[in-house]
């Protein structure tokens, strides 16, 4: 066949949305174009996709006598970064007809390496969300990736460290490999296991109590006094005052941050505590910029925002 659709995803403004990879490939001069208001990084995976393709032991699109155009749908709607380089080579290496699989009801996520070898990619947790809320069965991304998307339920998810092993298991197969295996859940713990307890703090008792009193009711409190006097140190036991955060409070939580690459190997379990410094820019605090990304407010959603020093505020 010389047209092919598989499906990745992207995020505009940290709400996820699916996007329809399509390739076509016409006789002509050698040419490769990608469509769909991509960024520079999109636009630089036509050399990374040639090179992986080739050192995972298909013909470089390339070193063809043909032309090949990547759709990227929606169109209107900017892609960034380079989590599509997977399903851009599968829906090249389907049209060509090198492999031959049905990606229906599949999502691809990752980055390619120039030998073949999948990169991870930011938010991966939203996308398995979004392909699960979309119907999708499947989502393949790569292995550092799987466990974040083994929080979601009713998805197989197949982490993959090369394209090849991707290439395996859809169009071949294969038993699936061990690395290919879902990864189980990861459980919550240590929901309570704060740093600072509000019980550890000597005195101060008509302060601890204004923050029993926020907690309970969730407003906002101003602290004021001298340096030195705990002001700092009882904002930071406000979180372990706070009700635990529930499964879907803990996924919303992790999801934001995933987003925004922000994410460790660990479950975001706990309320955030962000304190930016007080010479921090509006964008920094609000959000926003050229390349729009959350600010601190977002990241302390369902948590704590402490801006200390706030009347020095830019």
């Amino acid at each position: 066949m010389s047209y092919a659709k598989v499906h990745s995803a992207q995020a505009s403004l940290l709400k996820p949305y699916i996007v329809d990879v399509e390739a076509d490939l016409s006789r002509g001069l050698n040419s490769f174009s990608i469509v769909g208001l991509g960024d520079k990084a999109v636009d630089e995976a036509k050399d990374r996709i040639s090179a992986a393709v080739k050192n995972s032991g298909f013909e470089s699109p390339k070193s063809k006598n043909h032309k090949v155009v990547i759709s990227l749908a929606p169109a209107e709607v900017k892609k960034e970064g380079s989590g599509l380089d997977v399903a851009i080579a599968l829906s090249y290496l389907l049209a060509s007809g090198d492999i031959i699989f049905d990606p229906k009801n599949k999502i691809f996520l990752g980055e390619l390496s120039l030998d073949g070898s999948l990169r991870g990619v930011k938010g991966a947790l939203a996308f398995a969300r979004k392909a699960k809320e979309k119907g999708f069965k499947e989502i393949y991304l790569p292995l550092q990736n799987a466990p974040e998307a083994a929080l979601v339920d009713g998805l197989l998810i197949y982490g993959a460290e090369t394209l090849m092993e991707i290439i395996n298991h859809v169009s071949r197969d294969t038993d699936i490999n061990q690395k290919l295996k879902q990864e189980k859940k990861k459980e919550i713990k240590n929901l309570h296991n704060i740093s600072l307890d509000l019980s550890d703090i000597k005195g101060q008792e008509g302060a601890k109590r204004a923050l029993e009193i926020a907690a309970a009711g969730g407003h906002n409190i101003a602290l004021y006094g001298p340096p030195g006097t705990g002001k700092t140190m009882l904002a930071k036991a406000l979180p372990g005052i706070l009700p635990p955060l529930s499964f879907d409070e803990v996924l919303e939580v992790t999801e934001i941050h995933s987003m925004v690459g922000a994410l460790s190997d660990i479950l975001l379990a706990e309320r955030p505590f962000r304190s930016p410094h007080h010479t921090a820019s509006h964008v920094a605090i609000i959000g926003g910029g050229s390349n729009p990304r959350p600010g601190e407010v977002t990241l302390a959603h369902k948590g704590v925002l402490f801006l200390n020093n706030y009347a020095l505020l830019n």
